[in-house]
């Protein structure tokens, strides 16, 4: 039988507490995602707005616990942008 040092079983016991966590942070924005996704569709832009705003709270706080690269936050929550100001009405 192998040896298995205290510090790999450690390590691993952190590695799925880590994943379990980066997993529950990214269903999350992918959920406020699609809500915001569904407002554009059905061109209610308040709707829209107000979901924005959650969702770029959710990837910013995703990108400080480390769960998303600050860049790919930063981008995502840009397209986001772009795709509910494009349902607001010009005046």
């Amino acid at each position: 039988m192998p040896v298995v040092h205290k510090s790999a079983i450690k390590r691993a016991r952190q590695s799925i507490k880590r994943q379990q966590r980066n997993r529950a942070i990214l269903h999350g924005t992918k959920t406020v995602v699609k809500k915001v996704k569904a407002a554009v569709a059905e061109k209610n832009s308040e709707l829209a707005q107000s979901l924005l705003r959650e969702a770029t709270s959710a990837f910013a706080k995703a990108a400080t616990k480390g769960a998303l690269h600050r860049k790919t936050a930063s981008r995502k929550i840009s397209r986001l942008t772009i795709s509910v100001n494009s349902t607001t009405p010009k005046s």
